[in-house]
């Protein structure tokens, strides 16, 4: 059935890439989704804890325990909000803002190893079903 095909190569290339990664981010001392978080703090530095859980997509537990290791690695530190105690921002070390070029780097080269050879149209279509598919996967019910 296609739909067992086509659910099969993304489990292969959803593996396949974040075993890359791992091996990649491991060397500057990173673990898969750290990256992640480091990219919306690149985005707004200063983010609270709580908009980087929802931005994530994770348990507070696995943002908070995330978080603990990159203040133990000096990459991001957590500051009580001016107005609310209760409520942290998170934001970048001079050590965390300069991962951000290698880290990209890596995303581009490993997308650019999956694209490789793919017309341009396809390229755009790839998107548009992509697209169609995260909504799905979004909507209620």
């Amino acid at each position: 059935m296609v739909e067992n095909d086509i659910r099969e190569l993304m489990q292969t290339i959803a593996t396949q890439t974040r075993k890359e990664y791992a091996s990649k981010f491991r060397e500057m001392n990173l673990h898969v989704g750290q990256e992640t978080a480091l990219c919306y703090l690149w985005e707004k530095d200063g983010i609270t804890q709580s908009e980087l859980r929802h931005k994530m997509q994770c348990e507070a537990s696995t943002v908070s325990n995330m978080l603990r290791k990159l203040e133990q690695d000096s990459i991001v530190y957590r500051k009580p909000d001016k107005t609310d105690g209760r409520i942290s921002n998170v934001f970048l070390t001079e050590k965390g803002r300069k991962l951000q070029e290698p880290i990209r780097d890596i995303w581009e080269k490993q997308q650019h190893k999956m694209l490789k050879d793919i017309p341009p149209e396809e390229l755009l279509l790839m998107r548009r079903i992509l697209k169609q598919m995260a909504e799905n996967l979004t909507d209620e019910g």
